[in-house]
């Protein structure tokens, strides 16, 4: 089905059943419980959870087929963030001019930088990319194209947004948000109330969905065609195949470009959802933040990054905003002393110190788990079928012979 092999079919349905009952997956708890606080159904962090996720996809065609690791693909992302926002300043509200646009001009970004960068390997090809992403950080804060031209490009560290006074030559009087074809507003949320429970269905979270979906299945392609096989044979081994005559250059471009222009999808919808393009989406540390993406859910896997994407974004979100008035109403019911001290052990590794529950996990799973999230479900799955199989088998005993 849909030219795959049985597995990976299997496994796009299974990620296609996660995301359209996600809005119910994330929402396990009843909105006025203690434990709502881990809810994490609403919009907002559902729609990052898929635009990362396709971000990461993008990022594993390079970094977990040809192991060429790149420090500055948010350069890409905030590319196509503001082309997707130029093109609402230009000519309407409608997200499906910018997408494409964005696609476009980061693949061109990315083929410039890659043809550069690729000419070394290892350290020095990362070290490469971060130098052009904090340059094209630095241009966009300081608006230098801005100060050349004479014009605003990314109006500097303020952000690109739009104005009544921007030309926007195709707006309809009833257009205010970014929309689809003027038929469903990104924004327009449905709430179905069960109960104590809440579930939110919002426009921008299954449009995203849809395309995160199309990014997987590619991905999917990519990595079971010729070109894929090709790609592990760089990681492999690049000198050998370099010794055989055959020039890696143009595959290893060929990811790079095809990586790049997955970040500027993902920027793009980024700026879909919500219209706005600032420098900080091309900071080093966004970049960065990819790289742990792919690695905690497992380099060169299918669905590793975008597990990874979902982990991080949910720690993000979720742990960040636990203080210490969360703390103290979750231990309330132990005496005062214990109280005050369970706060304080627990307060530096949630809210502002959120990353450092991150960077304690990504150790743990490093040092444990060098395949990330999917060897540990691996594991689990393997220990399970030992247990099915122990109980199927035969306790070994023997009738004697009559």
């Amino acid at each position: 089905m849909f030219g795959t092999a049985k597995r990976d079919t299997a496994l796009l349905i299974i990620v296609a059943i996660l995301t359209l009952f996600a809005p119910f997956l994330l929402n396990p708890f009843p909105a006025g419980s203690a434990m709502a606080q881990f809810n994490a159904g609403y919009p907002d962090l559902m729609q990052r959870f898929v635009i990362f996720g396709i971000f990461a996809i993008g990022f594993n065609i390079l970094f977990g087929l040809t192991g060429y690791l790149s420090f500055g693909h948010a350069a890409f992302l905030g590319v196509g963030s503001y082309a997707v926002v130029w093109m609402y300043k230009l000519l309407d509200y409608n997200i499906i001019w910018g997408l494409p646009l964005a696609i476009v001009i980061s693949g061109v970004f990315a083929l410039m930088i890659g043809f550069i960068s690729l000419r070394r390997s290892g350290i020095y090809f990362s070290i490469l990319t971060l130098a052009f992403a904090q340059m094209m950080f630095a241009i966009s804060y300081s608006d230098l194209l801005g100060r050349f031209f004479g014009t605003t490009i990314t109006n500097g560290e303020t952000g690109l947004q739009v104005y009544r006074s921007d030309p926007q030559v195709l707006i309809d009087s009833w257009e205010s948000v970014p929309h689809l074809l003027g038929l469903v507003e990104m924004r327009s949320t449905y709430t179905m109330r069960l109960g104590d429970w809440s579930f939110d269905f919002n426009a921008g979270y299954y449009f995203c969905a849809v395309i995160m979906l199309l990014t997987f299945y590619l991905a999917i392609r990519i990595f079971r065609s010729p070109f894929g096989m090709m790609l592990r044979a760089v990681k492999s081994n690049q000198q050998r195949m370099n010794y055989t005559g055959l020039n890696t250059r143009p595959y290893a471009l060929a990811a790079f470009v095809i990586s790049g222009m997955y970040a500027g999808l993902a920027g793009g919808l980024m700026a879909a959802m919500d219209p706005l393009a600032g420098a900080e989406r091309m900071q080093w540390t966004a970049s960065g933040e990819v790289v742990l993406m792919t690695i905690l859910g497992g380099t060169g896997t299918l669905i590793g990054p975008v597990l990874g994407a979902g982990f991080i974004k949910y720690f993000e979100n979720i742990f960040s905003k636990i203080n210490d008035n969360v703390l103290h109403s979750w231990f309330a019911f132990l005496p005062d002393g214990i109280e005050d001290f369970l706060v304080v052990i627990v307060h530096p590794f949630v809210g502002k110190g959120w990353n450092l529950t991150l960077g304690l996990m990504f150790m743990i799973v490093v040092i444990f788990l060098p395949g990330g999230l999917v060897e540990g479900g691996q594991r689990i799955a393997r220990l399970f079928r030992r247990k099915s199989a122990r109980n199927d088998a035969p306790d070994g005993s023997k009738t004697p012979a009559e």
